[in-house]
């Protein structure tokens, strides 16, 4: 992927931070927007430690303006933009009869009007030149209703939407389009807001893989999505879910049925 330019938004932390180093790895030239300036200035050392081309833009995604300046000085600076990975997101919790508008439309509106100005910004350059890829960041909450995430849940089920939805429009075009729907990742974020025993007795325990995802995997996934192996993907959404999303009624890692009959009671055929 050498001489290749990936824009990364989200980038200061997580799922971001991680593809960044990931694509750095194969040659690809970075240009990293976050919020928080002073760990995008950090990363961005980081990369140039590395000997990567890294252009770094400070920057609210909800801001449109400020998308379209920084894609056109990445363009004039690192060179025309080839991979788009918009990782920028949130999640704020409550119950949908006291969320309130401010807090949904925070949620939506960096989540998918964010994800859409970032891919909306990079696509005339990358449709001009024939060429480019984008893997954007959903959840497996984009598979069904999760209580006290509404504004979370929409989000992502309307990004999954956006992205088949883009992924029609400019493949033809030369311009792919995908994402990926990780389970919980483990990162700092995750580890902070949700409570000891959710994680474990829901998250993990009906995981068959028996774990979070390693920022890592996901950052692998995204790769190979950006990737010319995946030359014939294109409006996929590729689950990294340790089998999460697999089945149905399951628990410790999908060990019940083959361990403990009175849980799950092995039926047998009379005859």
């Amino acid at each position: 992927m050498s001489g290749r330019v990936a824009l990364v938004t989200g980038a200061a932390s997580g799922i971001g931070t991680q593809i960044c180093r990931r694509l750095v790895a194969d040659g690809v030239a970075i240009a990293a927007a976050d919020q928080n300036a002073d760990a995008l200035a950090a990363l961005a050392a980081s990369l140039r430690a590395q000997g990567a081309a890294t252009l770094t833009g400070a920057l609210d995604v909800r801001d449109e303006a400020a998308q379209l300046a920084f894609v056109a000085q990445v363009e004039a600076e690192l060179g025309g933009i080839t991979d788009v990975i918009p990782c920028a997101g949130l999640a704020r919790a409550a119950p949908a009869e006291t969320m309130g508008s401010a807090v949904w439309s925070q949620v939506i509106d960096v989540n998918l009007t964010g994800a859409f100005l970032t891919c909306a910004a990079a696509a005339p350059g990358m449709l001009r030149r024939g060429r480019g890829a984008i893997v954007g960041i959903a959840s497996i909450t984009a598979k069904g209703g999760q209580p006290g995430r509404a504004n979370y849940a929409a989000s992502k089920w309307g990004l999954v939407g956006l992205i088949k939805t883009l992924a029609v429009e400019w493949g033809g075009r030369g311009v792919r389009v995908n994402a990926v729907a990780p389970n919980g990742v483990d990162t700092p974020l995750l580890m902070a807001g949700v409570p000891g025993p959710f994680l474990q007795d829901v998250m993990i325990n009906r995981t068959p893989l028996g774990r979070l995802a390693r920022v890592g995997e996901v950052a692998e996934v995204i790769a190979f999505l950006l990737s010319d192996a995946a030359s014939y993907v294109n409006g996929a959404v590729l689950e990294v879910d340790g089998g999460l999303t697999a089945g149905y009624l399951t628990h410790r890692h999908g060990a019940d049925f083959a361990t403990n009959s009175a849980v799950c009671p092995v039926q047998r055929d009379s005859a």
